[in-house]
């Protein structure tokens, strides 16, 4: 009895042993499998946040804004492509306040005044250098589910073209309401003395109605440039291409102004080779012809020689040269005279009229076929004028 008891104890506990070595491996078993699991949801969790976080700078840098997030501590948590490309910022500047990273007194005193505020309404911001780059800038607090204030966000907006454009638009509606008071205060004057003071003089008469229409005349001249002039901006002008001869084109040019360069002793020479063709809008390069001919005629000097000439080049295109033998063009203001209402001798333009409309419409003409133009000159030995055309 006393061995069968210790057998029966002896089998027990070795039942029991080899239970709870299988329940321990169990329980290793699973702890190991949940540390597994633990790392492997660790990875992923890493990975969806690294995911995250390029979305989000893809999301930035995509836009055509510059980003600057501060956060609490007032420092840069993070900035896009945009922004660096606008501040020229090559370096990682997270971490470092305004002052530190930009250098710009105006944006740190911006960023000051947002503290007492949630935001703040578009500050310009004229950024150093030789182009001077003109900035808007928009900022807000970021707000917690408190409404505890967790850092500020500002948007950067580049507005420097728009800045080019409203001065531009400024300067054109000046110089056109000058270009219209002159005619028009010589018409008003002229006419009210004929109608308050009654001239009998037939001859005074016929004069001052001469004078009314000239102005008239350059009234209508400057309307029909400047209706000109915004189709070829706008793009609405319609090109007619066909297959020009510039010979006579030329030709129809020189005969518009023979008087004018009768009255100049100027003399006009169609050197284009008679067979040269080019695609394109033969009332548009005549226009462009007429425009250049005519300026070297009135700014060249009297008794002086324009030539005509063109040649084709490698490239598949034409090259035309009009040039004269005037008193030249500065070099400050070769870069400027296809600039609208830009005049070289602002005295000397009003003698010999014109709108000023003139070299602009030919810069606009050309490039709408395609083609460029300059101006090469020396002073005290003439200029020439230069454009391009496609050839056939």
């Amino acid at each position: 009895m006393i061995w069968w008891t210790v057998i029966v104890s002896v089998l027990a506990l070795g039942a029991l042993t080899f239970y709870f070595r299988n329940c321990l491996k169990s329980v290793r078993d699973r702890l190991t499998a949940c540390e597994q699991s633990r790392d492997e949801l660790q990875k992923r969790y890493e990975t969806e946040i690294t995911s995250v976080q390029a979305r989000q700078e893809v999301i930035f840098d995509s836009m055509a804004e510059g980003i600057l997030l501060l956060d609490s501590k007032h420092r840069i948590r993070l900035v896009n492509q945009p922004f660096r490309t606008l501040f020229n910022v090559m370096a990682d500047i997270r971490g470092q306040t305004i002052i530190e990273a930009l250098r710009l007194p105006e944006l740190v005193s911006f960023e000051a005044r947002l503290r007492e505020h949630e935001a703040l309404d578009a500050m310009e911001l004229d950024l150093p250098g030789l182009n001077r780059p003109c900035i808007e800038v928009n900022a807000s607090v970021v707000l917690d589910e408190s409404h505890r204030r967790q850092g500020a966000v500002f948007v950067f907006r580049d507005i420097t073209r728009l800045r080019q454009l409203e001065n531009t638009r400024t300067e054109f509606v000046a110089n056109v309401s000058h270009e219209l008071r002159t005619p028009l205060s010589m018409i008003k004057g002229y006419v009210e003395t004929l109608l308050d003071k009654g001239v009998e003089d037939t001859a005074l008469v016929e004069r001052f109605l001469q004078t009314v229409s000239k102005h008239t005349d350059r009234l209508t001249v400057l309307i029909e440039d400047l209706l000109t002039l915004s189709k070829l901006e706008s793009g609405d002008a319609s090109m007619k291409m066909s297959p020009v001869k510039l010979a006579s084109l030329v030709a129809h040019t020189i005969e518009d102004l023979h008087s004018l360069a009768t009255r100049k002793k100027v003399k006009l020479e169609n050197a284009v080779p008679a067979d040269l063709a080019v695609r394109a809008d033969a009332d548009r390069i005549q226009q462009v012809f007429f425009n250049l001919v005519e300026n070297a005629i009135k700014y060249g000097r009297s008794g002086g020689h324009v030539r005509i000439g063109a040649k084709s080049l490698k490239d598949g295109k034409v090259q035309v040269a009009v040039s004269d033998d005037g008193p030249g063009i500065p070099a400050d203001a070769r870069d400027r005279v296809f600039e609208r209402f830009y005049r070289v001798d602002r005295a000397r333009s009003r003698e010999t009229g014109g709108t000023g409309l003139g070299l602009a419409i030919v810069k606009h003409i050309v490039q709408a076929h395609g083609g460029t133009v300059w101006v090469e000159s020396e002073l005290e030995r003439g200029a020439t004028f230069f454009f391009t055309l496609p050839t056939l």
